[in-house]
């Protein structure tokens, strides 16, 4: 049986920052979530989401901690990372054993027009956590990298090694920052960190600016939605709950001390699917025939995204495999209930 630990996950009202919360409490852990629940999309999903960790959304006060009232080894504190002294003050109350870092500006399109809120989060904010990891003797550090870091690279899969020089998004950029400062850190002062290459994750309490799920809403609305590159995108879907058992499964899987003790993982699902596959399974699902507005490709994107999970499956012995259509019906479930869509007949042409 795994040791108990305290652990720190910021953006635990965010979508994988959710999911993880509620299986770290699972299993035991002491959990202490953060998130600045800003606007960047609805609030009103976010609070939702703390509420089915036991948040009320009466208790929750700015840099104040509120305790579930569903589990005792959870709590919540609305904090953002830019806020350092706030975010000292947290670790020197906590003296948390493990700390995740999932709390990001997110989202590539949104970083082109808006490049300053990912200086204040991704990167301010991150340089804020690793001070923190630094001065409070961290036993591990995991933060959330992305896909987006391969940018120009076109040998697939992509695997760690490959290079990732050439970020075409200001998100990519940031998160490749990431990298490089986690990296230093683990460097000078011997903190054992793991960064984690997500790929296209998607599930229910997803985020609504994410394909999948604006797709989702539009197509229930019947309202047309813009496919780009006229389509002719592969990405690596990767469903929420692999994710969040990668992540689980790398807690104590610590870098070696005897180098750098640093580590990056591809988390993905290893199978690059069609993006009209993906329409086509959401048009089953929801019974609902899309009304596609093809366009070119737009600024700050690939073609097709592909994992090489191979260093993931031999430190831990797990590899991501929920397929394309098991993960969307999961989606549509929760979709459809929390958005009160009525049942059709038949597919609507």
């Amino acid at each position: 049986m795994k040791a108990i630990q305290r652990i720190l996950v910021t953006g635990s009202a965010g979508f994988i920052g959710h999911h993880l919360s509620l299986a770290l409490q699972q299993q035991g852990h002491e959990v202490v979530g953060i998130d600045s629940l800003n606007s960047y999309y609805d609030p009103e999903l976010k609070y939702g989401r703390l509420k089915a960790q036991g948040f009320e959304r009466s208790d929750i006060q700015a840099r104040t901690s509120c305790q579930s009232r569903t589990v005792a080894n959870a709590s919540f504190v609305q904090l953002d990372l830019a806020d350092a002294a706030a975010l000292q003050h947290l670790f020197a109350e906590q003296r948390f054993d493990v700390v995740i870092n999932l709390a990001a500006q997110a989202g590539v399109r949104h970083s082109i027009d808006h490049p300053e809120e990912y200086v204040s989060s991704n990167l301010v904010g991150f340089a804020n956590l690793l001070e923190c990891c630094r001065h409070h003797q961290i036993k591990h550090l995991l933060f959330a990298s992305s896909s987006s870091v391969y940018g120009l690279n076109e040998e697939t899969p992509f695997r760690t090694s490959h290079r990732t020089d050439a970020p075409i998004s200001f998100y990519a950029a940031t998160k490749k920052a990431n990298e490089a400062m986690a990296h230093s850190y683990a460097h000078l002062y011997r903190i054992p960190t793991t960064g984690l290459r997500f790929f296209t994750v998607y599930g229910p309490w997803g985020r609504p600016d994410m394909a999948y799920y604006s797709f989702a809403k539009a197509i229930v609305a019947g309202q047309p939605i813009r496919i780009f590159n006229h389509g002719d995108m592969l990405r690596d879907f990767t469903y929420v709950d692999d994710v969040v058992e990668s992540i689980v499964q790398l807690l104590d899987v610590k870098p070696a001390l005897d180098g750098v003790p640093y580590k990056i993982y591809n988390i993905g699902n290893h199978q690059p699917e069609p993006l009209l596959e993906m329409v086509a399974t959401l048009e089953r699902l929801l019974q609902r025939k899309a009304r596609l507005d093809l366009q070119p490709m737009q600024p700050g994107d690939v073609q097709a995204t592909y994992a090489d999970v191979e260093d993931l499956m031999q430190a831990t012995g797990f590899r991501p495999r929920t397929s394309l259509e098991q993960g969307l019906r999961h989606f549509v479930t929760w979709f459809k209930a929390y958005h009160q869509v009525p049942e059709v007949q038949e597919l609507k042409v």
